[in-house]
């Protein structure tokens, strides 16, 4: 039996089936992300969190954390909040292109909806000001009461998390020119503060007057003289940086993987949350028994025994891009589908990504047949595809239609493809253009794995893993009660994408069986990975 723990700790726990061993690979998540930060009236750190479309509490003492507004609550994706004197949230609400507000009482309404890429907010004085995460963006004072914004300036490079000086001007990342600008309230032409920096994403005030701006590309939190332009590094984190709050003096940093930690003088640090998975989505296994593990907009790498380890991020060179389904097509080389909708080959060590296909619609599944090639699976139009090389070019056929909601694919060694129909509830096999159904009565399957002459596949809507014998059709349940998709089987919110950096973000459960007959399974609902074996 496995525990519920993390951010799942208050379901049930996991039964593996008999003969079945179960146990986590990696430390269930407590947090999904950790976007913008702000310290409440009641000393608490507020946690926006994109990932998991919540917004959390932590306590900077006990490290105890309460969720204020839950995934399906009224809050959506959001990526940055503010209070005003009243106690009412505001929050951005990056997917959707809008900023609403939740009460002390929880009632929900929107105060704005149109503002694409809604990324920084701050309030100052009665004032509202949100800004876009967009080339060209806005920062615009909002009228709480649903009226006209007013502009206050247009055509920021990608502003990000901002906040007014002492001066009453308001400083903002330029994430797009790599540098810090201040403008003042009533608008004009901004200043440029600071230049030269590792891709700001946040600019905050610390008490005693100085900028603190974590870095999102170079993983450096600055400490920068807001007069001069002056900087020094108070802790270099790693890449993936978000936002930054102060609790009585004491400094806290957020990053996009979950973990929230304290600088406790410069170049020292301690962790309040540690870091874990935002999602996991999907999973492969190379000969050598190394993992890929998807996470959107970051990739790890888990070798046996060790802890996971970066193989790529957002902002690496060569990466493809925010990924959801994943297959190993070679020694540390893997095919991926992204949520801009292609299909890359990609070579973390060397940094190399090549597009195989692209202008798709949602790609969900991808697996690699015998003889290279990549299958992938399209969820809007119910569509299955494939690469080919013919005449020393590359082209892409279509190999099924009319699916209803496909998401995980798997080859047979001898070429037999099979796909689960999320939809439907079961999974089928494609024999010369035609559906067979193999394995059928599941709630909504998504990943699916071919092992042995055994199909494996992880089933969220029934929060199971069930495996069928292809040549016999037994069937088995592999372990139940998984922290994997919405609790009870109900389906994780759906997100949209991040304007032109990212498509929509849409949850996929990967399983994927090593060499040895290992299965690994992407569990969402913790932030985790788990390891099933026969016994």
């Amino acid at each position: 039996m496995l525990e519920a723990a993390g951010r799942n700790r208050n379901a049930l726990a996991a039964t593996p089936g008999e003969g079945w061993a179960l146990h986590r690979m990696t430390p269930a998540s407590r947090l999904n992300g950790a976007n913008g930060i702000r310290t409440g009236a009641d000393g608490r750190i507020y946690v926006a969190q994109v990932a998991g479309s919540k917004v959390s509490a932590v306590d900077v003492d006990t490290g105890l954390i309460e969720t204020i507004s839950p995934n399906g609550g009224g809050i959506v994706g959001p990526d940055d909040l503010a209070f005003d004197e009243a106690g009412n949230l505001y929050c951005t609400e990056i997917t959707e292109g809008r900023v609403s507000m939740m009460t002390p009482g929880g009632e929900y309404r929107v105060i704005h909806g149109e503002m694409p890429v809604a990324n920084p907010i701050t309030y100052h004085q009665g004032r509202l000001i949100a800004g876009e995460l967009r080339l060209g963006g806005r920062i615009m004072e909002l009228d709480r009461d649903g009226g006209a914004p007013r502009v206050i300036y247009e055509g920021v490079p990608m502003a990000n998390a901002f906040e007014v000086g002492p001066d009453g001007k308001l400083y903002f990342p330029a994430q797009g020119a790599n540098e810090i600008w201040r403008i003042g309230l009533d608008g004009g032409e901004p200043e440029v503060v600071a230049k030269d920096l590792g891709v700001p994403d946040s600019v905050k005030f610390h008490p005693d007057g100085y900028i603190v701006s974590t870095q999102v590309y170079s993983g450096q939190v600055l400490k920068i003289d807001p007069r001069t332009g002056a900087k020094s590094v108070l802790a270099d984190i790693g890449p993936g940086l978000d936002n930054v709050a102060f609790v009585n003096g004491r400094t806290f940093v957020s990053h996009i993987n979950g973990s929230i930690t304290e600088i406790t003088a410069p170049g020292q640090t301690k962790p309040l949350v540690e870091k874990g998975l935002q999602w996991p989505l999907g999973l492969a296994v190379d000969a050598a028994g190394h993992v890929l593990v998807a996470d959107g907009g970051f990739s790890y790498l888990l070798r046996p025994g060790e802890a996971l380890q970066l193989a790529g991020m957002l902002f690496s060179p060569g990466f493809p891009g925010w990924i959801r389904d994943v297959a190993c097509s070679g020694l540390d080389e893997w095919i991926v589908t992204t949520a801009n909708g292609d299909v890359a080959r990609w070579k973390p060590a060397s940094a190399e990504c090549e597009v195989l296909a692209s202008g798709y619609a949602r790609l969900m599944g991808v697996t690699v047949g015998p003889n290279g090639n990549a299958v992938f699976a399209e969820f809007d139009t119910g569509k299955i595809f494939a690469t080919e090389v013919a005449g020393g070019s590359r082209n892409v056929v279509e190999l099924a239609s009319g699916l209803d909601r496909p998401m995980g694919v798997a080859v047979a060694g001898d070429g037999t493809v099979f796909v689960a129909e999320s939809g439907a509830g079961r999974v089928v096999k494609l024999v010369g253009g035609r559906k067979e159904i193999v394995l059928d009565g599941l709630a909504r399957p998504e990943g699916i794995a071919v092992a042995g002459g055994t199909l494996f596949v992880a089933d969220p809507g029934a929060n199971a893993v069930v495996a069928s014998d292809l040549a016999g059709g037994a069937r088995e349940t592999v372990a139940s009660g998984l922290p994997i998709g919405g609790a009870a089987g109900a389906q994780p919110m759906q997100l949209g994408g991040v304007g032109d950096m990212c498509g929509p973000m849409n949850t996929f459960n990967g399983i994927a069986a090593a060499p040895d007959g290992t299965l690994y399974l992407s569990a969402d609902a913790e932030g985790s990975v788990l390891a099933l074996r026969r016994l």
